[in-house]
């Protein structure tokens, strides 16, 4: 008999993916320990593409049943709720995407891990924004919240895959002194994005500006795709 789309069967359809050993890698590597940035997060040990698998299986659900879903315990859960919420997105009319885009705001405290903001943050946040006012993205730049800091660099990847580098830049500034590391990491990601997609002399117009402020992991991570000479121009000084 063909599956009910429902929130229940798809609990179910999670429950029987589990992997309890998976989840105790998954754990380990999404840092859920006493301090660390995922601390307390629980997870059912299930991989990436299963998601994907189950989000496209599931794309009918309401946004009333993502509501539920996103607010979960459990990593995966709300990594799906995010996931289908790109997949409708992807076929929204622009009423439809102004309340994925609202939805995808105001459950930010629940989009609290890396992968769920790098998956998600330029396929929902920076098209919407396309032709729009993006004082948002400078508004999450600065919130006290690291993964609202994070989404704002990652939403800027839809416009630099299309070659624009403004507001990459003008994001990218901002976040230029933060103080965590996985900021500096999207930061120096999303440089090299340019280097590589828009041309390593815009890259290097910009660290000629800023290299000597940039932290060393963002710094290591914008050169990465330059010649070995260049790299270590820039490391030395």
């Amino acid at each position: 008999m063909k599956n009910i789309l429902t929130l229940k069967n798809l609990h179910k359809s999670l429950s029987a993916l589990a992997n309890p050993s998976k989840a105790k890698i998954l754990k380990r590597f999404f840092k859920t320990g006493p301090g660390e940035y995922g601390a307390g997060d629980k997870f059912l040990g299930i991989v990436v593409p299963e998601q994907r698998k189950i989000a496209r299986e599931y794309k009918v659900l309401k946004l009333i049943d993502l509501k539920k879903l996103i607010k979960s315990r459990y990593h995966e859960e709300r990594m799906l709720a995010l996931l289908i919420l790109v997949a409708k997105n992807a076929v929204a009319d622009e009423w439809e995407q102004k309340e994925i885009y609202d939805f995808y705001l105001n459950h930010t405290r629940y989009i609290n891990n890396w992968d769920l903001v790098d998956l998600t943050a330029e396929k929902i946040i920076g098209p919407y924004l396309e032709n729009k006012d993006k004082k948002v993205l400078e508004k999450l730049a600065r919130s006290k919240d690291l993964w609202e800091r994070r989404i704002a660099m990652l939403a800027t990847f839809h416009y630099i895959k299309q070659g624009k580098t403004d507001w990459p830049f003008k994001i990218a500034i901002i976040l230029l002194n933060d103080k965590h590391d996985l900021i500096h990491k999207a930061v120096g990601w999303m440089l090299r994005e340019i280097g590589k997609r828009c041309g390593e002399n815009i890259l290097e117009e910009f660290l000629q500006k800023h290299y000597q402020e940039m932290p060393r992991t963002m710094l290591r991570y914008a050169i990465e795709r330059l010649d070995e000479k260049k790299r270590k121009f820039y490391l030395a000084k």
